[in-house]
Order: C-alpha cells, then sequence, then structure tokens
C-alpha cells in the first residue's frame, strides 16, 4: 500500500520562469540516471527480495523517497514553465512549435504535457524501463544502485552550476545531499555484503567450473603497456583467492574459425572460390 503525502519532502520553487532550464532538468526525472530510473530500480529490486528483510525495508525506503524526489522535479518544472515572458506565450498561441523552439523550451512542453513535466530526458527520449537493474542478487544491484547514484550526482552538480536562480540551485543542493548520503548507503550495504559473500559475484558459483588459469590475467590488447603499471595488474587479487598476472604479448588459444555454407534455402552469399 502506498500513501501520498501532498506536501513536498523539501521545496520545489524557482525565482524565475525558464523554460529552457526546464529543459534540462528533464534529465534528472526521465533520463537513464534519473529518479524515474532509481525509484522503479529500488521498487523492482526491494519487491523481488527474499528473506532479507533489513535490505526489502531498506530498498522500499529509498525507493519511495525518490519516487517524492519525481514530484519535486515535476513540480520544479511546471513552475519554471509558469508565467513565461509574454512574447514566448504569443508565439506559442500562434504555433506551439515554433514558440517553443524561439524560446529554447522542449516543445513538447507546450504542445503534450500542457506546461508540465514529461516522462523524458531533456532531449525528449521517452523514459524506459530497461534503465532499472534487479537481478535477484543483491550485491550485483547494489552495484548498480551505487553507480546511479554516483551518476545522478554528477548530473545534478552539472545542472547546479549551470543556473543562477536560488530556488533551482536549493532543490538542486537537497537532491546532490540526498544523492551523496544514497552512495554511502549502498556503499555500506555492498561493504557488508562483501564481508559475508567476498568480493566475487556470484559467490555460490562452484569456482572448480571455471578456467582458474586465466581468471586473474590483464591482456594487453591495446597499443602501450601504461595498463601493466595498476594494482590490478600484479600482486594479490582483491578477492584473497589468486594473483594477478599481466601478460604483454597475448597469444590466441582458438584457430581461424571456418564456418561451413548455409543451407540454400537461406539464399545467404554463396562461398567464392580464391583466386
Amino acid at each position: 500500500m502506498f500513501y501520498h503525502v501532498k506536501e513536498l519532502q523539501f521545496e520545489a520553487k524557482p525565482d524565475r520562469p525558464d523554460p529552457l532550464f526546464a529543459k534540462k532538468l528533464q534529465e534528472l526525472i526521465g533520463g537513464q540516471y534519473g529518479e524515474m530510473t532509481v525509484a522503479m530500480q529500488y521498487m523492482f529490486q526491494g519487491w523481488a527480495t527474499r528473506g532479507n528483510e533489513k535490505y526489502r525495508d531498506l530498498l522500499l525506503d529509498i525507493g519511495t523517497e525518490e519516487i517524492g524526489h519525481v514530484e519535486m522535479l515535476a513540480t520544479m518544472v511546471a513552475r519554471l514553465l509558469d508565467d513565461a515572458p509574454v512574447d514566448l506565450q504569443e508565439e506559442v498561441a500562434k504555433d506551439p512549435a515554433v514558440g517553443a523552439v524561439l524560446g529554447g523550451m522542449n516543445p513538447q512542453h507546450a504542445i503534450v504535457s500542457g506546461l508540465g513535466a514529461r516522462p523524458t530526458d531533456s532531449i525528449g527520449n521517452p523514459w524506459m524501463g530497461s534503465y532499472i537493474t534487479a537481478s535477484g542478487n543483491l550485491l550485483a544491484d547494489f552495484r548498480s544502485n551505487l553507480n546511479a547514484e554516483s551518476q545522478g550526482r554528477v548530473q545534478a552538480s552539472r545542472l547546479y552550476e549551470m543556473t543562477d536562480d536560488k530556488g533551482v540551485k536549493e532543490l538542486l543542493s537537497v537532491l546532490i545531499a540526498r544523492d551523496a548520503y544514497h552512495q554511502n548507503q549502498w556503499a555500506a550495504a555492498i561493504a557488508e555484503l562483501e564481508e559475508q559473500e567476498g568480493l566475487l559475484v556470484p559467490s555460490t558459483f562452484n569456482r572448480e567450473k571455471e578456467r582458474l588459469d586465466i581468471a586473474y590475467t590483464l591482456y594487453n590488447f591495446s597499443e602501450g603497456e601504461d595498463s601493466s603499471q595498476g594494482r590490478w595488474a600484479k600482486g594479490p587479487a582483491l578477492d584473497g583467492q589468486g594473483n594477478y598476472e599481466y601478460v604483454s604479448k597475448p597469444l590466441p588459444e582458438g584457430a581461424k574459425p571456418m564456418l561451413k555454407p548455409a543451407p540454400p534455402k537461406l539464399h545467404n552469399t554463396l562461398p567464392m572460390e580464391d583466386k
């Protein structure tokens, strides 16, 4: 059961209208790392969590908070579109598409949503469910969550630097702070799971079934050998189960593939004789 409280968790009120910034702010709503993505990602991870109640509760706590962030951003976008300059309104009245382009705003804000936010990114791409990760393996998922919060905080910080509107900055400062906590939170949860399960995902796979002789090898597949200087190229592996190795000139183990012709009914190009 969900219960909506009409008040916003934090205020979302700009100092002045700015249709162009409303367009930019859409990235934090419907972009790949926007609030719609993390909200649904945490919800689906939580709903699929089996027998780990503290992690399920954590996911649903944060997922529900992220829904509130969508509402705050949607409110901010709507208010940025309020009371747009008269000349812009006149152009939109004549031709919404032309007026939107001239004003630098998202045409769909005028044509489709009637000066409201859209479930899209900053260039109008629709939000997609394929953005979310929910595998059922909490360590794998929490690492994805940490990445999502990191990318989201980068984007919110960049937007903060793009405006001098105090009201917009105040909302972005809230989102940036919450992204900071969520990074800390997922890092703490990851550390807890790694202590219990180890570094590798999944921890339940029998390692005797994999090629352990190549499980800690860095192959030099690009020009130069700068990568050999990293922690990942020599010494004990971080998972404690092997030692890193660097191979400067990797050799192929497999033969050149020679595929037989496709059946005639597929009408592939026939093999040509070498001359």
